[in-house]
């Protein structure tokens, strides 16, 4: 039986693989690629139906993705754009809900405003794996990236409140303002000191105990299930737990992780995510069967209307939100206009285009019970779970492709940068090569006149200073700075492999150890990465 599982498990794992790959070929977005793919797998004749489990998703899935998305998200740039992402977060999900809650109620037969808040509160948070994945290959400015991924860190935490109150109000038939209100803060708040205070627990626990890389990167994995669960224990959000405390850990790393725990955990966790993330996407494709199945009150013809109806009444709601937030300020305010400066119209456009739901919207439907109590069904299930996963086609699929076609009509410049980041990365190394070399000068100048190695560091480091003032004003001479550094990078890569292919002619007769020659092609491997980038 064991056997079997695992021949089936590895046989889905290759075939994801290959279907991510064949989606990369044809330039797609693996998230949209893997949902029609699942699609059309649905449909073969027996295929057997495989349904998600709600709890597999918040408890599995749900913390090492937001903790993941937390500790690489700028808390820079995070705390420069906090206002509209927190008004993104809380005000446009909240406000999703009503106009979903009573927009549904008035055109479902049957369906009450609770049910209506229970069916906004699901589909009201765009999915933060789906924005990431698809606009990284894009060229948009970084504002909206850091915006799209910021509301989508904490907007889950607020969807899943307001999930949580309509589900209460369904179940028991009575909803009491003041309270949802008090329990609302106590939540969020309790969720965010959970977070903070595991991961100042668990910094301090790593700068005290002696450890390894592996278990380093062990414990980085251990730490989100640790803070989801102790605050969905004390009755807190898991999610902001999560997201706090993976921004704490991520910006105090450097304290307790050494760089070869830096490397590794990195490594392991984008593997990780990336195979979480193509699960996750595949299986919402091969829900469809289960879904048209509950369909029993509806035809499905009257499910696909309410659910273009209703995507569209989110679509334009949170379009005219987010030119609202920019614009309103301005309209109402002398000293915002001359402040700021006059705001890009595309870029709240595009902000809204590119919210995508995804597995947390369909998680959470599959979450509501089938039954109310013994023998009596939960009313509407159907309908509510059936909408949702048709809204998830639309944002994510129709909007997903849709996307690069309209940034590239739209022709939209990443104005806001102050600096290029090829800039900003010659004044840092300059000024680190500056510290580096007074160290050297001040510290261990009679060192360096008996010790030849520490006299070679200096001269190094001179020469290289030399180098990056060379950089510097290449920069500011070259017309088509961008088409010499690629050309540069090409060299630099043709250089590099003729290095290696001459290690692998070296390694073929075998005169040196073969962890000798590991090591200095792990170092080619680094100098290339330098170049090149990491690649998720």
């Amino acid at each position: 039986m064991i056997h079997d599982y695992v021949i089936i498990s590895i046989a889905v794992l290759l075939s994801v693989m290959i279907l991510v790959m064949v989606g990369q070929k044809l330039k797609v977005a693996y998230p949209i690629f893997l949902v029609i793919a699942g699609l059309l797998v649905s449909f073969i004749p027996g295929m057997p139906q495989i349904e998600i489990e709600p709890d597999l998703v918040f408890l599995i899935f749900l913390p090492p993705i937001l903790f993941e998305a937390a500790w690489f998200t700028s808390w820079q740039d995070f705390h420069k754009w906090r206002k509209q992402i927190f008004s993104m977060a809380f005000g446009l999900v909240f406000l999703t809900s009503i106009v979903v809650a009573y927009l549904s109620s008035s055109i479902i037969p049957g369906l009450t405003v609770a049910m209506g808040f229970l069916l906004g509160g699901v589909n009201s948070p765009p999915d933060a794996v789906a924005a990431t994945s698809v606009l990284k290959n894009m060229k948009i400015p970084k504002k909206i990236t850091t915006i799209l991924e910021g509301e989508s860190l904490i907007n889950d935490a607020s969807s899943l409140i307001v999930f949580k109150f309509a589900l209460a109000a369904v179940i028991s038939g009575q909803f009491i303002f003041r309270e949802a209100v008090t329990d609302f803060f106590t939540m969020a708040i309790g969720g965010v000191a959970v977070g903070i205070g595991a991961g100042l627990v668990f910094g301090k626990f790593l700068r005290l105990i002696p450890s390894n890389s592996n278990i380093d990167t062990v414990i980085t994995l251990i730490v989100p299930y640790v803070m989801y669960v102790a605050a969905e224990h004390f009755h807190f959000s898991g999610v902001l737990a999560v997201v706090a405390g993976g921004l704490l850990m991520s910006y105090n790393s450097h304290c307790y992780l050494s760089h070869t725990s830096r490397i590794q955990s990195g490594n392991v966790w984008s593997v990780l995510i990336f195979l979480m993330n193509t699960i996750i996407f595949i299986l919402i494709g091969l829900e469809l069967p289960i879904v048209v199945a509950a369909m029993k009150d509806y035809t499905i013809s009257e499910g696909i209307l309410y659910s273009i109806v209703i995507g569209g009444a989110i679509i334009f709601t949170r379009l005219a939100y987010s030119y609202a937030i920019v614009y309103v300020p301005r309209l109402l305010s002398k000293k915002v206009r001359e402040e700021n400066p006059k705001p890009d119209w595309k870029e709240p456009f595009i902000i809204s285009f590119a919210a995508m739901r995804g597995v947390v919207s369909l998680a959470a439907a599959l979450s509501i019970p089938v039954y109310i109590s013994p023998g009596e069904a939960f009313p509407h299930r159907n309908i509510i779970l059936f909408v949702t996963f048709v809204i998830i086609l639309i944002t994510l699929v129709g909007q997903g492709l849709l996307l690069s076609p309209i940034l590239k009509f739209l022709k939209i410049d990443d104005a806001g940068s102050d600096l290029p980041e090829e800039k900003q990365e010659a004044i840092l190394m300059k000024k680190l090569k500056e510290t580096a070399l007074q160290k050297l000068t001040s510290d261990f100048s009679e060192l360096s006149e008996n010790n030849s190695l520490v006299r070679h560091q200096i001269y190094k480091l001179e020469n290289e200073m030399k180098l990056i003032a060379d950089k510097a004003q290449c920069m500011g001479s070259t017309v088509d700075y961008a088409a010499a550094m690629n050309e540069n990078k090409d060299v630099l890569r043709q250089v590099i492999q003729a290095q290696r292919n001459e290690l692998h002619k070296m390694k073929r007769e075998k005169i040196f150890d073969d962890h000798v020659m590991r090591t200095i092609e792990m170092q080619l491997d680094f100098d290339e990465a330098k170049i090149t980038g990491f690649a998720h």
